[in-house]
């Protein structure tokens, strides 16, 4: 079985201080830092570009209900297998990352089950990590 390839994207958030994000993004996700200026920090997020943009004021702090917790939008993030999801959240725990949505098992037995867990970043960026236990259900009703 060939493993699908998949166009990378280029995501860039706003961050209040490069040596925090530095800090999170290099340190508590363990993300391999790339080019770097005195305003902006590529980072190798799965193979994905991801960009830290120094700019005063951070992100926006709107929320939706969902699952009946509180969930910040805009967020970003990535959809992980299993195992990587549980290693992550494992090493968030262990560094006292504090979760605005705990990771939790959704849609329990139903297509579309999948564990999600959402963060902040340093600069308030909110951040979604979640993985699918049935990779073809990402977009299952």
């Amino acid at each position: 079985m060939t493993e699908a390839v998949r166009p990378r994207f280029h995501l860039a958030v706003p961050v209040e201080d490069l040596d925090s994000a530095r800090a999170f993004y290099g340190g508590v996700l363990g993300l391999s830092e790339g080019r770097s200026t005195d305003i902006s920090v590529d980072w190798d997020l799965y193979g994905h570009q991801f960009v830290t943009h120094l700019a005063a004021g951070g992100s926006a702090e709107s929320r939706n209900v969902v699952d009946g917790r509180d969930v910040p939008v805009p967020h970003f993030g990535l959809l992980l297998t299993v195992p990587e999801f549980h290693k992550l959240a494992d090493r968030l725990r262990e560094v006292d990352t504090a979760f605005v949505v705990e990771p939790y098992l959704r849609f329990a037995g139903q297509p579309a089950e999948q564990w999600t867990m959402f963060f902040r970043d340093p600069s308030g960026n909110a951040l979604e990590f979640k993985a699918f236990l049935a990779e073809d259900a990402l977009f299952a009703r």
